[in-house]
C-alpha cells in the first residue's frame, strides 16, 4: 500500500464508524495489498474479462426486494456490448439476439455485481458474446462470489446507413 493511502485509510476504518474487533480485522484484509478485492476469484475462469461493475440501487428493486430481471439484463447487454465494440474496433454495434439469459440466483440491493465476458464467435458480420454477472453481498463479500446471470449475446456491426458491415477485427 502506498504510504499516502494508509493515513486516509486508518481515518476511515477507526475514526468514521466504531466497530467491533471483526469488523476492524475486515477491514484490515481489506487494507492489506496481499489481498485481492473482493476476495477470492476462483469461481470465475481466468479467461474472461471484467467488463462492468455495478451497485444495484434500491430504484432497481420488484415489489418482492429483488433487482428486477429486467434490470440485469440490460447491463449484460451493456457488458456484452463493451467487449464486442473493442473486439470489433467500433461503437456501432448493435444488439440482434440474446441466444440465452438464465437468471441462477437472485440480486438484491447493494449487491457487488462484476460481469466477466468473452468472445464466443467472431462471424462476417456478427459478435458472439457469453456474459457472466457474479455477486458479493453482506453474506459472502469476502468469500467466493455466486454466480447469478448467464447470457450469450449476439452483436453486429453496423455502418453509416445502418446496414450490416463487415466486423473489423481488432486484437482484443
Amino acid at each position: 500500500m502506498p504510504a499516502c493511502a494508509a493515513p486516509f485509510y486508518t481515518r476511515l476504518a477507526y475514526k468514521n464508524f466504531s466497530a467491533d474487533s471483526e469488523t476492524i480485522n475486515k477491514v484490515n484484509l481489506f487494507m492489506n495489498t496481499d489481498t485481492q478485492f473482493p476476495a477470492p476469484l476462483k469461481a470465475i475462469p481466468g479467461y474472461k474479462e471484467l467488463v462492468l461493475r455495478v451497485v444495484p440501487m434500491p430504484a432497481d428493486c420488484n415489489s418482492n426486494g429483488d433487482i428486477f430481471g429486467g434490470w440485469l439484463m440490460a447491463q449484460m447487454d451493456l457488458a456484452g456490448a463493451a467487449l464486442a465494440c473493442r473486439a470489433a474496433n467500433d461503437r456501432k454495434m448493435v444488439t440482434v439476439a440474446v441466444n440465452s439469459l438464465v437468471f441462477k440466483h437472485p440480486v438484491g440491493v447493494g449487491d457487488l455485481l462484476s460481469f466477466y465476458a468473452e468472445i464466443i464467435k467472431i462471424g462476417n458480420t456478427s459478435i458472439t458474446i457469453e456474459v457472466t454477472a457474479y455477486a458479493w453481498n453482506d453474506e459472502n463479500f469476502m468469500d467466493t462470489p455466486v454466480k447469478v446471470t448467464e447470457a450469450t449475446i449476439t452483436y453486429v456491426a453496423m455502418d453509416k446507413n445502418g446496414q450490416p458491415r463487415p466486423v473489423l477485427q481488432h486484437r482484443v
